[in-house]
């Protein structure tokens, strides 16, 4: 199967080098608009044509799937213009821009018989993987929460405020474990250097009383990836910067019981063992774009298909909505 690539600057690369480390499969070529990103890329892959337009890419007869791998703002044009030349099609997150664009290129793809996937790298990790396995077993019992702080210091991105760069990690991983569609999105923020929001908190109301709450932030002095999934039964600990023991499961727990009238209630605390599930070492990409290419080959549709992602556009135009009106509850 013959790739083209849009896109050689932070993510690009890992993309090219996955796809060309897959059995059966080849980069044709790359395109990029930055001379510094084509030189790098010339470099790499002295084998590939590497041009600064991606006309030719997207038209050329001989490449069978596109991967978009360009600012948010370019995905539709890019995506769309794929899918009318016969392309099957990879996006990097977020899918679009807005969600009347990506129904347009999931109607579009539909039409075509065309595969749409969207670039959701953490489904395909072992930690989110056994977590869901955790929860499809009931090990953690009825759902309670989720909360996840996802910070650092940069990268800064200047379309997109830090909601959009950094908040669809953690809403496809919900939008996988769960299973749910939120009811309501509230979102705050505040934006200090360049005009978009740097620091946001965005939370999810979720039927049968589920929350879920995102801490997104370029201004972090530290880079922290920890994630908190409480449960009527045990507590999950997810910290995806650990080299070992990334998952710990806590036997913790609260029993609330009441005696002769409402008023006096009884919360009993529960204190267990913990313990570290074993997680496979894969690259999670590398998963990734296997799938999809098998999803091509067998004519499958993908999990995180552009449905998916646009799922996730939802949840960032509610929270969009939210942060322009200074955290007002914004229903879906």
């Amino acid at each position: 199967m013959n790739f083209g690539v849009i896109g050689y600057g932070y993510w690009g690369p890992n993309i090219v080098r996955n796809l060309a480390s897959l059995e059966d499969t080849q980069v044709l070529e790359i395109a990029d608009v930055s001379p510094s990103a084509r030189k790098r890329a010339h470099k790499a892959w002295p084998g590939i044509k590497i041009a600064a337009n991606a006309a030719d890419l997207i038209s050329s007869t001989e490449i069978d799937a596109v991967a978009v791998v360009s600012p948010v703002w370019t995905h539709f044009d890019l995506a769309k213009a794929a899918l009318e030349n016969g392309k099957h099609v990879f996006v990097e997150k977020p899918f679009t821009s807005n969600a009347a664009q990506g129904e347009e290129l999931i109607n579009l793809a539909d039409k075509k018989n065309l595969k749409i996937m969207v670039d959701h790298t953490f489904l395909f990790g072992s930690a989110v993987r056994k977590i869901s396995d955790l929860l499809s077993e009931g090990t953690l019992g009825r759902l309670y929460y989720y909360d996840s702080t996802r910070v650092n210091l940069g990268l800064f991105q200047h379309d997109v405020n830090v909601l959009w760069d950094l908040a669809p990690h953690d809403l496809s991983i919900m939008d996988y474990l769960i299973k749910a569609t939120p009811e309501a999105v509230v979102a705050t923020g505040q934006n200090h250097l360049n005009g978009c929001e740097d620091v946001a908190f965005m939370t999810l109301y979720f039927p049968e009383k589920v929350i879920a709450h995102i801490n997104v932030n370029w201004l972090s002095p530290v880079k922290v990836r920890t994630t908190l999934i409480g449960g009527e039964k045990r507590m999950l600990v997810w910290n995806d910067l650990e080299a070992d023991e990334k998952i710990k499961v806590y036997d913790k727990g609260v029993k609330i019981s009441s005696h002769e009238g409402v008023y006096e209630l009884l919360v009993n605390y529960r204190s267990g063992d913990m313990w570290a599930p074993h997680l496979d070492q894969v690259e999670a990409l590398h998963q990734e774009l296997s799938y999809f290419v098998d999803c091509i080959s067998k004519g499958h549709q993908p999990f995180n298909n552009g449905c998916a992602g646009l799922r996730v556009v939802k949840m960032l135009e509610a929270a969009s909505e939210s942060l322009s009106k200074k955290g007002s509850l914004v229903y879906l």
